[in-house]
């Protein structure tokens, strides 16, 4: 059975799948989470972060972009913008425990994004889930 994390890491994918202009990710997305061999309770798991961060995403951009200081959000590469948004979907509207997915979403800067980014995010998720806290 699969774990959170690597539910998180399908979910990571389809989002930026989704934001390299592939929209309609959505109705692959059961198909793409077997081949992970994501199923059962881990799917509906993924389906969930998936379609909440989706249905989210301009509020989750707004406040990305707000806690980002002298970055400029457009500048960011794909892969590190789909971690923040899960994690910022998971600290605001999941209400998800803050440090469980700072930890998540660095471990997932680790193995899928460029040696700077774990700090990176770490820093911008702390951010925002101070605000919300």
């Amino acid at each position: 059975m699969a774990t959170r994390h690597q539910a998180r890491t399908a979910v990571v994918g389809l989002l930026y799948a989704y934001d390299l202009g592939n929209e309609n990710i959505a109705h692959f997305s059961d198909e793409i989470l077997e081949e992970d061999k994501i199923r059962n309770k881990q799917k509906e798991f993924s389906n969930t972060l998936f379609n909440g961060t989706i249905e989210n995403l301009a509020m989750l951009d707004e406040e990305i972009d707000k806690h980002m200081k002298d970055w400029d959000y457009d500048a960011i590469g794909k892969v590190e913008k789909a971690i923040m948004r899960l994690g910022a979907y998971e600290i605001l509207v999941a209400k998800t425990d803050r440090a469980i997915i700072i930890n998540e979403a660095v471990e997932l800067a680790k193995t899928l994004a460029d040696e700077k980014s774990p700090q990176f995010i770490n820093g911008v998720l702390d951010a925002i889930g101070k605000d919300d806290a």
